[in-house]
């Protein structure tokens, strides 16, 4: 497939002339995205009116404590959050402090315009006609620039749901970074995203190439992990294999995130995605998550303690290995501009 061919969209591998060698200085590193939203019920039909924003105290802690570590996390922030006189304050704050960055996150059933209907298919907004979807984003970057004076440049969809169209509107929009794409996970049973064969190494996307796509990690871990993800799909269309195979430590898929992942889990994915050269390591989590009673997660204060203990061994087993904390800046300035780039493919 030549470039010609090739649009850039973030459903489909990139070339290898996309593939982004970062500067060899910056190392092996670690980066904290996390998805800040309005509370609902994750078990209940979307709704609009479901855009209630309380975990505030909890995203205080939690930033008091990623800042103490020496972690500068990226909030990407949905509409409900930074339409909120005292969540925009809140963050407007740690920014000016240089301690958090702002990025935006796209739920269209709670993001103006509300033209659409409702519903599970409709949650994905990169599958929404794409005037809406460039009308929603529009709406999210300048709610965002009249709360912080300015524009977002790193985004990630509401449930990885990026489409054909998303990387094109992400850069007409003036976006530099996105990181919607959930490798190895393919959401197409559910009218959302299939994103098998995508890497795990930040790559050019969008028509112009000028969009940085930075994926979530996710490992495989396990005597068979060398069968990678053709394995793992193929034990997943046989029902129960899959399930019986990560039971026995033979094969796991494991994302890089604290919700469901047990410590011991995580610290395998690590290495496993060290072996594999992946130079960034991209955490994720759900703003509610910091505050009990919104998330699956993190029910109650025992939740609480689990989670921040699996940070405290997470960052322990990431400065053994020699992988310290980037923050959106950091990266942005270790990718080669295009040109160096593409002379260097």
């Amino acid at each position: 497939m030549t470039a010609q061919l090739h649009d850039g969209n973030l459903l489909r591998p990139p070339l290898a002339q996309d593939m982004i060698a970062l500067d060899p200085a910056f190392g092996a590193r670690f980066m904290l995205f996390v998805d800040t939203e309005e509370e609902f019920d994750w078990n209940a039909p979307f709704s609009r009116a479901s855009n209630r924003v309380t975990a505030l105290p909890g995203m205080a802690r939690g930033q008091a404590y990623f800042a103490a570590a020496g972690v500068k996390p990226i909030y990407v922030t949905d509409y409900p959050v930074i339409d909120s006189d005292a969540a925009a304050a809140m963050m407007g704050q740690w920014v000016n402090d240089g301690a958090a960055d702002i990025g935006a996150h796209l739920h269209p059933w709670v993001n103006p315009p509300h033209v659409e209907d409702v519903n599970a298919a409709n949650s994905y907004v990169g599958f929404l006609p794409e005037a809406i979807e460039r009308a929603k984003l529009e709406a999210l970057c300048q709610r965002i620039e009249e709360r912080f004076g300015r524009r977002p440049i790193a985004y990630r969809a509401g449930r990885y749901g990026v489409g054909a169209s998303s990387a094109r509107l992400l850069e007409e929009a003036g976006f530099r970074l996105d990181s919607s794409v959930r490798s190895r996970f393919d959401y197409s049973h559910q009218n959302g995203p299939d994103f098998h064969g995508l890497p795990q190494h930040p790559y050019w996307a969008g028509p112009t190439r000028s969009l940085i796509e930075l994926p979530l990690s996710t490992a495989f871990a396990g005597l068979l992990r060398g069968g990678g993800e053709r394995l793992y799909r193929a034990a997943q269309a046989m029902g129960p294999l899959a399930g019986a195979l990560s039971r026995v430590r033979m094969l796991s898929r494991i994302p890089l995130t604290p919700e469901g992942v047990p410590l011991h889990e995580a610290i395998s994915a690590i290495d496993a995605l060290i072996d594999e050269g992946v130079r960034v390591l991209n955490f994720s989590f759900h703003s509610p998550t910091l505050e009990p009673g919104h998330t699956p997660y993190v029910r109650n204060e025992g939740d609480r303690t689990t989670f921040y203990r699996w940070w405290d061994g997470v960052l322990t087993h990431l400065e053994r290995r020699g992988v310290t904390a980037a923050s959106l800046d950091q990266f942005i300035a270790a990718v080669p501009m295009r040109g160096r780039a593409c002379q260097a493919a």
